[in-house]
């Protein structure tokens, strides 16, 4: 099997769990396991038993007692097989939810427990995630390849809704109704999955849209059936499917479940926001710079054209996306950096012309030996760009949810900067409209995070923030602070 490109990875092998849910697949079920199991890219193979009332269940507890013996090949040992059975039939979507959280691999594949779609074709569903372009493949049925041919009618639906997925997700998929998708683990644990039968596809796709996950098609073989041989997809799961589309495009539940996750995830859909902030920065930017808490690199994407760019987290998990997601950019580098603790030795040794370090410094108990270790960081004459929350009045039940030890008044944090010695060039406020809906939010109703619509209003609200910033307003919602180191510290550095 392929290995991860890249000397971000390493030759690190991806593996691959494969989600089989299953309901009344009596007559297939053996053959379409046979098939997966010997494909060499499996390396876990999870089946979900949907309460099947024809003796499937049955079936699959007989295989597993007697350690799955029509799966065995000579061709290669057996993957790891997980068998989950649902006591009461709750469709394709909970059976795909059990399995996801069964499943242990690196990326999740969907299959389908009839022989409709060929596991040969994993390999080219694979391919674009081993070579690092993708966080998720979909496999299209009506991308060129041969496929058998059905029902007018249904093809017309499926355009339909694939059609309006595309329009409410901003995509240009041509079978977001595909049973084939492979993702990547973390994506896939960052979602809030509620839907029960065929509503997940869109589900799915809503939510992969909504991250910015790098979403490939590939052209796939399809066997279809017709509905006496089994196939039980209707209209009534068309308009379900409909109505989970409105339903994900309105709303964005992911905030309940991690509200620091869930509010990086959302503000790397802040386009134009995380543009108007870099705006803010760009003429401090130096070439070599460090960037501290990059997450899920919202800023680090504007920073290809600099010779030299470290970006770090503390988050194993945005780690590895950030390797990912920069893996085929020269000048960039990726490593675990925690503010919290000494200096690690590969970034001791190196001296940057900038330090990035934007919504960090709050969620670090110790601020003043944070800003100590990010001035030791820096070459004399070096400048830190900082972002903080602005105003301890404003502090709320998000500040609170997200991690955050404090908000800073202006004139405190430009004198712990001095303190710390680094001499301010610059400290603004910025994002005075949002105040309001921040204090609604956390002062007033008690939310653990910023409602998704809102957060999806402020993006468009870049305009007034540059009306801000001509104004000069004298408060905001954060404060953006340019510090130079002095060229003789007054103070010994810490850790």
């Amino acid at each position: 099997m392929e290995s991860i490109p890249g000397s971000n990875l390493g030759t690190r092998r991806t593996t691959l769990s494969v989600i089989v849910p299953v309901y009344n697949e009596r007559a297939t079920i053996r053959e379409i396991l046979q098939r997966v199991a010997v494909r060499p890219e499996v390396d876990e193979l999870v089946v979900v038993d949907d309460c099947s009332k024809d003796g499937t269940g049955d079936l699959l507890r007989e295989e597993q007692a007697a350690g799955w013996p029509s799966l065995r090949s000579s061709s290669r040992p057996l993957p790891r097989m997980v068998l989950l059975q649902h006591h009461v039939n709750q469709g394709k979507g909970a059976a795909l939810r059990t399995g996801f959280e069964a499943a242990t691999c690196d990326v999740f594949l969907t299959q389908d427990a009839d022989l409709e779609y060929d596991p040969a074709d994993y390999e080219k569903l694979m391919l674009p995630i081993y070579d690092g372009r993708a966080d998720a493949v979909y496999g299209s049925r009506f991308a060129g390849y041969p496929r058998r041919v059905l029902f007018f009618w249904h093809s017309l639906g499926n355009k339909m809704l694939t059609t309006l997925s595309n329009m409410l997700c901003d995509l240009n998929l041509t079978d977001m109704e595909t049973g084939y998708k492979a993702i990547r683990k973390e994506m896939v644990r960052s979602m809030v999955l509620t839907s029960n039968r065929f509503g997940i596809e869109p589900e799915i796709t809503a939510k992969l849209a909504r991250m910015r996950a790098r979403i490939y098609e590939v052209p796939i073989s399809y066997s279809g059936r017709s509905y006496t041989e089994g196939k039980k997809i209707g209209w009534k799961d068309a308009v379900s499917a409909v109505w989970t589309m409105l339903r994900c495009a309105l709303t964005d539940d992911r905030g309940g479940v991690d509200p620091l996750h869930a509010t990086l995830r959302r503000m790397a859909a802040l386009d134009r926001y995380n543009a108007f902030l870099f705006e803010q920065i760009k003429p401090a930017v130096g070439q070599r710079v460090l960037e501290v808490g990059a997450g899920t690199g919202n800023l680090t994407q504007f920073l290809r054209d600099r010779d030299v760019v470290v970006a770090t987290d503390v988050d194993p998990d945005y780690v590895e996306l950030l390797r990912r997601r920069f893996e085929n950019s020269s000048n960039v580098d990726v490593t675990t950096f925690d503010l919290s603790a000494p200096i690690p030795l590969d970034l001791a040794e190196q001296r940057f012309d900038t330090i990035i370090c934007l919504n960090v410094l709050e969620h670090i108990a110790d601020d003043r030996g944070a800003l100590l270790r990010l001035r030791d960081l820096l070459q004399p004459g070096g400048r830190l760009l900082l972002l903080v929350p602005a105003h301890r009045r404003l502090y709320g039940t998000i500040d609170e949810a997200i991690g955050h030890h404090r908000r800073y008044e202006r004139q405190d944090l430009v004198r712990l900067l001095g303190e710390c010695g680094l001499d301010v060039e610059s400290d603004i406020h910025v994002n005075a409209t949002s105040i309001p809906g921040w204090l609604l939010n956390g002062r007033l109703l008690k939310r653990r995070s910023v409602p998704g619509m809102q957060a999806r209003i402020a993006n468009r609200l870049v305009p007034l923030y540059r009306l801000e910033r001509k104004l000069g307003l004298p408060f905001g919602l954060s404060v953006i602070a340019v510090a130079r180191r002095a060229e003789a510290p007054a103070v010994h550095a810490v850790g």
